[in-house]
Order: structure tokens, then sequence, then C-alpha cells
């Protein structure tokens, strides 16, 4: 009998609250000492680090401001702000496990002087690298799966909160993201990609746990054991979720199982991927060497995947009623990992230097 997926998307809730202008107060109060305390971090003197420090400093110092201002205006019009509640939904709980579980691996690396940078600049790639993340995900997917909605209306590209977040986007994000950063810091961006790569399927596993959880990008009919039912995929029945329930309990929706897509693209992007590559490169590899195998590895499992997955329905199959845009956005990424991965066959390889916390990287 096929398993029935019925999990809230919504992991808890914080009730209403209301904001008063004192919090708004102690707030911006907090964040000029922050901003205080990071302009006069010391520096090298280098006008990389005077910016970055004018940056933080000035971004720190806008947001006290914007807060002070919040805190005048509720004080002037002795009213207060209601907010909540506010729902957190499992699917944002992976993607901060994601970013965190990276992080983490990607310190660990870095002591080990896979990458010649001090915690701190990690620490600002990973948050140039989220940003995106975030940012590629939201416009690849209206770009790539939405045209038509972004054509006719462009502001749907900020609706985040309807959904649609692309991987292939995503990782033009966070290549743009590394780009800038090498270049900032004079290091080669493959180096850089290398590092980062074994750290991406972590996020990507999470992720597609989300979808699971969400009840979301599931695949075809299966007469398979392993088949499940998704409510969201019998929405044209016009039933309810306890209905649902009731017509599975009955043995009425046996023929409307569904392959689990999103676990596969887990165990495959995320177990089976993050395993291969970190023990890849335990050692030392050759540029290019890393990031290519990624490439190669993830194109062919979301090409494979694809197979089984029901594609977008505003999209459909494009060619041949099977192929869909998955495939054709990761049919480049093959050929790029198989070039990359044949490219290091004469590349040098980056050797372990651990950088010292007070050294600029070089």
């Amino acid at each position: 009998m096929p398993y029935f997926v019925d999990i809230n998307p919504i992991a808890f809730t914080v009730p209403a609250f209301t904001l008063h202008w004192w919090a708004l107060a102690i707030a911006s109060i907090a964040f000029c000492g922050i901003a205080l305390r990071a302009w006069r971090r010391p520096i090298d003197g280098s006008p990389e680090q005077r910016s970055e420090r004018r940056w933080t400093a000035g971004s720190l110092l806008g947001i006290a401001v914007a807060t002070a201002m919040g805190a005048g205006y509720l004080l002037t019009k002795a009213t207060v702000l209601p907010l909540g509640p506010i729902a957190v939904h499992w699917y944002g709980i992976m993607y901060l496990a994601g970013f965190a579980g990276a992080w983490w691996l990607g310190q660990r690396r870095r002591a080990a002087g896979r990458l010649p940078v001090t915690s701190d600049q990690f620490s600002d790639l990973a948050f140039y690298v989220m940003l995106g993340v975030v940012i590629g995900g939201r416009i690849g997917y209206m770009l790539f799966y939405n045209t038509a909605e972004l054509i006719a209306h462009p502001l749907s590209l900020f609706r985040v909160w309807e959904g649609g977040m692309s991987f292939h986007g995503g990782l033009l994000g966070v290549l743009t993201a590394g780009l800038w950063w090498s270049h900032k810091r004079k290091l080669h961006f493959f180096d850089v990609i290398d590092f980062v790569a074994p750290l991406v399927p972590i996020g990507l596993g999470l992720g597609r746990l989300g979808n699971f959880i969400n009840g979301e990008l599931w695949g075809g009919l299966t007469d398979k054991p392993w088949g499940m039912i998704f409510p969201s995929a019998l929405e044209s029945l016009g039933k309810t979720t306890d209905e649902l329930h009731g017509m599975y309990l009955a043995g009425q929706l046996n023929d409307q199982a569904r392959h689990p897509s999103m676990l596969y693209e887990f165990a495959l992007e995320g177990v089976v991927l993050f395993l291969v590559l970190w023990i890849y490169s335990r050692k030392p590899r050759p540029r290019y060497a890393v990031s290519g195998l990624f490439a190669l590895l993830y194109g062919i499992f979301r090409f494979a995947v694809e197979f089984v997955r029901v594609p977008d329905v505003q999209l459909g199959y494009l060619a041949f009623g099977w192929v869909t845009m998955g495939q054709i956005l990761s049919l480049p990424l093959i050929a790029v990992g198989l070039f990359l991965l044949w490219l290091s066959r004469r590349s040098p390889t980056l050797q372990p230097r651990v950088v010292d916390e007070s050294e600029e990287a070089a």
C-alpha cells in the first residue's frame, strides 16, 4: 500500500505580539554600537579593507537610523506596531540549516588550509554566496520556468512568498558572487569554486527534503511499492486532505501513487554528491577537478531524475513528450563538467596553507 504524504509544512507559529517604541529604540542603540565596533576594527590600511569597513559600518548605521525613525514614529503617534502571528515553514528551516552546515564545514576546510583566507574573509564569502543562492535562485526560476508571468507582471519577481526557486539560477548567483569575491581577494576563481563545491550538496539535499515536506515537485504515476500519494497532486478532485485520507484508507487512491522524485534527488544530489565530493576533495586536487566533478555528477543526476519528475505545469514537456527544462539546463553542466575535468589534467594543485587570522590573504 502506498504511503500517504500529509506533513504540515509549518514547523511552528510565533504568536502575535506588539512592538513598542522603546524596543525599537533599544535596537537602534544596539545597531549603533555594532556599527561603531565595525568602524573601529583594526585593519592593515589597504584600500580594500578601508572600503569594506566603510560599507559595513555605513550599512549598520543606516539600519540604526531607520530603526530610530520607526521608534520616533511610534512614540509621536502614541501607538504600537502589531506583528504576527508568524508561521515558520520547514522549507525555510531547511535553507537555514543548509547555510549553517555549509558554513561550519567550510570553516573546517579553511582551518585545514584548503583556501588561504582568514575566518572573517571566509564568512564574507559565505554571506555573498548565500545572497547569490537566494537572488540567483529566484531570478533563475522566473527567467527559466515562469517567463510569461515575469513579462506580464515584472513585480512578480519579488513575490517570493508564492514560491519558486531554481538551482541553475542559484548556481549562476553563486558563481557571480565567487567571481566578485575572488577578484577582490586576488585569488584564482576556480580555487574558490573548488573550495565551495563540496559544501553545496548540503543545501541541495535539505532543500529537496523541504520539497518533500511541502508535497511539491512530485513525480509521475507509478505502481512501485515505494510510490507515494501526494494530496497536492489531487487538487482536481476538489477534496479536503481529510477526505483524501479517508479515500486512501479505503484503497481508492492506490492508482494515484507517484514517484517521490524529491527523495530521489535528496539521495543523489544531496547524500551521494556530498559523499563523493567530500571524500574526493579530502586531499588536494588539480584546479578545476572538484568543480568539474560537481558539475558532471549534478548534471547527470538531475537529467536522470527528470525522467520520472512531473515538469512545471506552466511549461510541460518541451520536446518529444519527455524533454524538460531541467534536462535542457543540465546538459550544459554535463558538458562543462567534462571540460573542466579534462582541463584539470594539466593544471596546478593548490597546496594547503593556513592563514593567520591577522594576515591578509595574498
